[in-house]
């Protein structure tokens, strides 16, 4: 039997082990990653297809595929997959969401406590020298010991983001689809809380929902509007999430007290009302980018073809 031929997007070889690949055959791009009409080229004769979360895996690609039976999406997002039409040809879709829940709640926490103490605005300052005072009543910030932080999407990584919270001696309460079993709960000490009343109580708002026509834009002016006054906000989900526009208005306005972004509504571009501002702090989309979790999200993915093709079930099958 011939080995598994797996296209996979993008580069990750250096994390390619024997063990990982499993004896399948995969074809790696030699730079960073394959075009849509490198992949288009390539995929005709691949019995699978492992995506990258930022790669639009659209019909075209689908149909190109004529051996293909299985994408699987390295990340937790699946948004960028034409999910109806692969699932209307058959095609089984995966995704990796065990090996992000600890990277992402660890960077939300960082943005939650770099913003409370203005650790990048005091660093940016001292290392391009651009004036700051030196004092006692100086670079004042905010701590986090016994400030309430409302997570809306109490799933694996608002839990991780509540344990660490938990930690800090923070009040947690939430806001979720569906309230939680009384014994996750009491673990985190969590409140179950509506939606209004999450935006009008809390001091942090750390958003880890998954993007879909209920949560476009949940954040909106509206909702904004009911926000607590100086409330800090934090987006390690996905970016259309918040209405931005709106959100700049109300960081203007001094209505938020702060933003802390990993995520963006039109990514890679970046509001322009969101930049030069002190009480900001952007990253690049870094959410799970750590060599642990790159390594750990590629033998996901490549488990979850693995298994597809001895008929047992994927780890984490979408489709």
């Amino acid at each position: 039997m011939k080995p598994l031929k797996i296209l996979v997007t993008y580069n990750l070889s250096r994390y390619c082990s024997p063990d990982i690949a499993g004896g399948c055959d995969l074809i790696f791009p030699t730079g960073k990653t394959f075009s849509k009409e490198e992949i288009m080229g390539k995929i005709g004769d691949c019995d699978a297809l492992l995506s990258m979360f930022n790669l639009p895996i659209d019909k075209e690609i689908i149909d190109a595929g004529k051996s293909l039976k299985i994408i699987s999406n390295f990340g937790v997002g699946f948004n960028n997959i034409d999910i109806k039409y692969a699932q209307s040809k058959g095609i089984a879709v995966c995704n990796t969401p065990d090996p992000v829940i600890e990277p992402t709640a660890e960077l939300a926490f960082a943005l939650m406590s770099d913003l409370s103490r203005r650790v990048s605005e005091c660093n940016r300052k001292l290392q391009y020298k651009e004036p700051i005072q030196w004092g006692v009543m100086e670079n004042l910030g905010t701590g986090l010991y016994n400030k309430t932080l409302g997570i809306i999407g109490m799933g694996r990584i608002g839990q991780a983001v509540a344990r660490r919270a938990n930690a800090a001696g923070m009040k947690i309460q939430y806001y979720n689809r569906h309230k939680l079993d009384a014994s996750i709960e009491q673990l985190y000490n969590a409140q179950y809380v509506t939606f209004e009343e999450i935006l009008k109580t809390s001091d942090y708002i750390s958003l880890h929902t998954p993007l879909d026509d209920s949560t476009y834009h949940l954040l909106d002016e509206k909702a904004l509007s009911f926000a607590k006054k100086g409330v800090f906000i934090i987006n390690t989900a996905r970016g259309p999430v918040i209405d931005e526009e709106a959100m700049v208005q109300y960081l203007e306005n001094g209505h938020i007290g702060g933003v802390g972004l990993d995520v963006f509504e039109k990514e890679p571009t970046i509001h322009e009302g969101l930049k030069g501002k002190d009480n900001v702090v952007i990253v690049p989309h870094i959410g799970t980018a750590t060599h642990e979790a790159r390594k750990a999200m590629f033998q996901y993915a490549m488990q979850n073809i693995q298994l597809f093709f001895e008929g047992k079930n994927p780890l984490s099958r979408i489709v």
